[in-house]
């Protein structure tokens, strides 16, 4: 039977972290709507231009937020891979590294994962409200019950073995969605769709100039219904915690379809605001502070009132409305500066905006050619969640020996 032995967390990190990262250099970036509650790695990492403020951290660190709520949200994430071995990302996360004689680096994220010390480290929050951070000290102060190091790494295998299949499904996910977005660029955008030769442009008399005939340009009120979320009386905890995603944008971040919301409305808090619901495979668009992130829901859904979204008169127009979605961003910071440090594009704003749209057997002819693609990215996104959920119901067996391996 293996041994485990107590130790304070701060006996197995690093209490001095050295990087090398000169100012004016471009290096990776991760910042925090990056990193996802569910994965062990940071959805995408960017390359940005060091000048001199964020953390910074190297190949197989541990990234922990500190601040409120993306602690609560488990935004915990290790790093591999990165521009010449080290990179830089946002100001409100821990660096947590292993000692190498001491703890597996795979081994240590796992343990920064368990729910214990993550509500230790809440529980140390101080500041404003909406703006608190945790103590690092309570992460050095944790206890933790660790075997040798071979046994370590035979343990994070178990793990990363979870974890190396969500990111191979992640992989995936972004090939199918670069697959579609080139066969909607290629149609919409350059107007190379099938016939396309034998069909004449003529002048629109908009900023789209010369259009396919028989396509037209079109506010977005006129090929459906704009909805901006509400968030029930927050005094009355009955309209809470039920079975209807709440969703905000946090929880765009990284997804295509929204599978699950850090919260849920329950039944009497949707039918409260029953207008709101919006049906299965709806998109919809961030249009208050972070401007322009897009999703779709899985599932019948509300969301509170800094998104907007658009029930389509055509449920077959989603994944074409998806990538005209996401195109939006410019658009949505020009119309959201409104002198206020916050962007806010209303549903007014909203709902005028102008897209070109095609005819119906081209808009068709695009659904079917893609629809798969987004039927087996929701389910791989569905398989994740599985994947991710059993993980962490592993995670504080294997660490703390709870539960033996063979």
């Amino acid at each position: 039977m293996t041994t485990f032995q107590k130790v304070k967390l701060g006996d197995l990190i690093e209490k001095k972290i050295k990087v090398e990262i000169k100012k004016g250099l471009e290096y990776s970036f991760v910042p925090m709507e990056n990193v996802s509650p569910g994965s062990k790695y940071p959805k995408t990492i960017e390359t940005k231009v060091f000048t001199g403020s964020g953390s910074k951290f190297a190949d197989s660190d541990t990234l922990f937020a500190r601040i409120t709520p993306c602690l609560q949200n488990k935004k915990i994430a290790k790093v591999k891979n990165l521009k010449n071995g080290v990179g830089f990302g946002s100001t409100e996360f821990f660096i947590l590294r292993a000692k190498k004689d001491l703890a597996d680096s795979d081994y240590l994220h796992y343990i920064t994962r368990q729910d214990d010390l993550i509500n230790t480290a809440i529980l140390s929050m101080t500041g404003a409200s909406g703006r608190q951070r945790a103590n690092m000290e309570s992460i050095n102060e944790f206890e933790v019950e660790i075997p040798d190091l071979p046994t370590q790494t035979r343990i994070a295998s178990v793990l990363s073995a979870y974890d190396d299949l969500i990111e191979n499904n992640e992989k995936r996910i972004k090939r199918l969605e670069e697959m579609a977005q080139l066969l909607y660029t290629e149609w919409f955008v350059k107007f190379k769709f099938p016939g396309y030769e034998k069909v004449k442009m003529l002048d629109s008399g908009t900023e789209y100039g010369k259009i396919p005939e028989g396509w037209e340009v079109k506010k977005l009120n006129a090929i459906g219904k704009a909805v901006t979320g509400k968030t029930p009386p927050t005094g009355n905890l009955d309209n809470f915690d039920g079975e209807v995603l709440f969703i905000k944008t946090p929880d765009i971040h990284g997804n295509i379809f929204v599978i699950k919301t850090e919260q849920t409305l329950s039944s009497a808090g949707s039918q409260l605001q029953a207008s709101k619901l919006l049906p299965e495979k709806t998109v919809f668009v961030s249009c208050i502070g972070t401007l322009g992130v897009v999703g779709i829901t899985a599932k019948p859904s509300q969301t509170n009132q800094q998104i907007n979204a658009l029930v389509l008169n055509d449920k077959s127009d989603y994944i074409f409305f998806y990538f005209f979605a996401k195109s939006l961003k410019p658009l949505l910071i020009g119309l959201g500066s409104n002198g206020a440090t916050m962007g806010n594009v209303n549903k007014d704003k909203f709902e005028n905006i102008q897209l070109l749209y095609p005819d119906k057997k081209t808009r068709q002819s695009f659904f079917d050619r893609t629809s798969e693609m987004f039927d087996e990215m929701l389910t791989l996104q569905q398989r994740n969640e599985i994947l991710s959920q059993t993980r962490d119901l592993l995670i504080p067996q294997l660490v703390t020996g709870k539960r033996e391996l063979k």
